[in-house]
């Protein structure tokens, strides 16, 4: 029986120091269609070229030099976070409890079912793409924000309040017709048609937070 392919693009990146598991799960992976790249150490791996490309991470939790928590966190603190699924041959309820409240995607044993790691990879290939447009959609946002002058952005603030024109005059010592002004050029330069549209995008920028 053919084996469906995934319908997901990225490639998994399985970091073991073990270098018989890596190469039968380098394997599994490929035979159902994935593209894989294999590493021996952690540091290997974020050494890697091109480190923006789309996809997942597979990794032992107990390597030397690196181990498993170490090199998520580094993916936290880089540009592109990669989901991480966890393999490890001898559990504990601590280190899963750090694994996920790190964002772990899965925490699962090294003979877990192919079944389950496949399933596990597949989410961690949804998650980077959904995550990964997420960001795109924060930098087109931030880029527009970029643009207010630090005025426009001063009335932003207090029409995100729902502060009426007056309100925002008396708050900034200016004239109403100067805050119509300043308001004709947010939607102009953000490109929305109402009031609840730009409160939308602030808050979906975190500009106020």
């Amino acid at each position: 029986m053919t084996p469906t392919l995934p319908k997901k693009t990225g490639t998994v990146f399985v970091v073991d120091d073990d270098l018989s598991f890596l190469r039968s799960l380098s394997r599994l992976l490929t035979a159902v269609g994935y593209a894989v790249e294999a590493y021996v150490t952690g540091r290997d791996f974020l050494a890697r070229p091109a480190p923006e490309r789309p996809g997942c991470v597979v990794t032992d939790l107990q390597m030397p030099e690196l181990n498993g928590l170490q090199l998520q966190a580094a993916l936290q603190q880089s540009a592109n976070p990669l989901p991480v699924v966890f393999l490890t041959g001898q559990g504990d309820i601590p280190t899963t409890v750090s694994a996920m409240r790190g964002g772990a995607e899965d925490y699962l044993t090294k003979r877990a079912p192919k079944e389950e790691l496949l399933a596990a990879v597949e989410r961690a290939l949804e998650r980077d793409l959904r995550e990964r447009q997420q960001r795109v959609r924060q930098r087109e946002l931030r880029s527009r924000f970029a643009e207010l002058s630090e005025r426009e952005k001063e009335v932003l603030s207090h029409v995100v309040r729902g502060k009426m024109n007056k309100e925002i005059a008396d708050a900034l010592t200016i004239n109403v017709r100067t805050v119509k002004l300043h308001r004709t050029n947010l939607t102009r330069k953000l490109n929305v048609q109402s009031v609840a549209e730009l409160t939308r995008l602030a808050d979906e920028c975190g500009l106020f937070e």
